[in-house]
């Protein structure tokens, strides 16, 4: 198989891994590549092959066993089912992520409505744009990359360059907020007006406007995971 190129890089990756479940003849219950073995296959960073693998375990693609490995998933297990399984097995870290996220975007929000310049807000614009057009298209990993880009270009809209740094680094190394809230269900339409109502407090120049949309998008999408994660209990 050839490298894949570096544009649409999760989506890619996602892609290219089930071409090569299909191409290589792997079965339900196969014993797949190892994240090093697909890292040089397909030449990409180690990270981008994790991501990828979470999203195949979310819509219950693959299984990934600690210290076992990844194999190959009855294609006959419903989505729902595998992705409520991969919320509770990772509860705590989604969790954890939110947390964080409560801690910092809402500031984060206020503070671009205070500095955020015209070129920031077309960014902004533009990112939801094609969140709902991916949306639309029903391409999910798009979607997730649409929503970090959102969530990066505000931080980047507050002038502060250490929490532009840090979103960065969080949706680039801590995925798993993001793919848990946007495979939940009935949440990406959600958002869709969640970050529309975000960005018109930043157009305004509404500071605890924006501070209490970003809250409420966050509160209503950990609600929405826990909901789903019960509903396995």
């Amino acid at each position: 198989m050839k490298p894949i190129k570096k544009v649409r890089l999760s989506d890619g990756v996602v892609a290219a891994i089930k071409e090569t479940i299909a191409a290589d003849g792997f079965k339900p219950g196969d014993k797949f590549y190892s994240e090093n073995e697909l890292t040089k296959k397909l030449q990409v960073s180690r990270s981008s092959i994790r991501e990828a693998l979470r999203i195949l375990e979310v819509t219950g693609q693959v299984t990934v066993s600690q210290g076992k490995g990844i194999f190959i998933a009855d294609i006959d297990v419903q989505q729902l089912e595998a992705f409520t399984t991969w919320l509770k097995n990772n509860e705590q870290s989604i969790k954890d992520n939110f947390e964080v996220r409560l801690i910092i975007e809402p500031k984060a929000a206020g503070r671009a409505a205070e500095n955020a310049d015209a070129d920031d807000i077309l960014k902004m614009e533009d990112a939801c744009a094609q969140f709902s057009k991916f949306v639309a298209e029903e391409n999910i990993e798009e979607v997730i990359q649409c929503d970090r880009r959102f969530h990066r270009l505000l931080a980047g809209a507050t002038k502060n360059k250490t929490l532009h740094v840090l979103m960065k680094s969080m949706t680039t190394a801590l995925p798993n907020g993001w793919i848990s809230s946007l495979y939940t269900p009935g949440r990406i339409e959600k958002t869709v007006h969640e970050h529309a109502d975000v960005l018109e407090a930043i157009i305004k120049r509404d500071k605890s406007g924006a501070e209490n949309a970003m809250t409420r998008h966050l509160v209503n999408a950990l609600h929405d995971i826990n909901v789903q994660i019960k509903k396995q209990s």
